[in-house]
């Protein structure tokens, strides 16, 4: 009887610990899913930040998104995702979200600012599956190739002009590769595209949480 009643404190106490212990994996998990999405957040936030300078806005660009119907194939959801600037109320540049499928090793990730005239301010990459080598060029924060998009527009160059100069375009493309260079030019062109065809949509449309 002694015996029985040691074995069912045994397996009593052995359940219980077994319970703190899930208990406390589910918190620890919880807790680190939650600070992932806050470290993912604050992340893309500075790089909206980055791309529209402090002196074009005075809200809070993560905040102020909106979705909008996409006919130029720059997402799979036929959705695109659009942040936008405003100083004291008046729309002053936008950040769209694209994604090209057109990458050698499959999509390629972008943000696209844009001011109000629809002029480039800058180019971010987000994701991408090329390879290393290659993604040095055009991954990094300073990358000097996706510098040469800034203060570009729809016509400027013209249509000839964006693409690679092996295509009689405007841009260098980099190392050997053509494929990649291409995708990333062509997504940021039907960006700019898009942004002069649906400007007045892009600022009206309600955001979104």
């Amino acid at each position: 009887m002694n015996r029985y009643r040691i074995n069912l404190r045994q397996a009593t106490l052995l359940i219980i610990i077994s319970l703190i212990c899930l208990i406390a994996l589910s918190l620890t998990k919880q807790w680190t899913k939650n600070q992932i999405e806050h470290n993912e957040r604050a992340w893309f936030e500075a790089q909206l930040n980055v791309l529209i300078p402090a002196t074009l806005h005075n809200n809070t660009l993560l905040n102020d998104r909106a979705f909008v119907a996409d006919i130029n194939d720059l997402s799979p959801t036929n959705q695109l995702s659009v942040y936008r600037a405003r100083l004291d109320g008046a729309p002053t540049a936008a950040v769209i979200h694209a994604i090209t499928p057109d990458g050698y090793n499959g999509p390629i990730e972008l943000l696209v600012a844009v001011d109000y005239s629809g002029m480039v301010l800058g180019v971010r990459i987000l994701n991408h599956h090329e390879t290393p080598n290659m993604g040095d060029e055009f991954s990094q924060p300073q990358s000097r190739w996706l510098e040469k998009f800034e203060h570009r527009s729809l016509t400027d160059p013209d249509t000839r002009g964006w693409n690679i100069r092996k295509d009689g375009g405007d841009f260098e493309q980099f190392t050997s590769a053509t494929i990649t260079p291409r995708a990333i030019i062509h997504a940021i062109q039907r960006t700019l595209d898009y942004y002069q065809r649906h400007r007045d949509l892009i600022f009206q449309t309600p955001g979104s949480p």
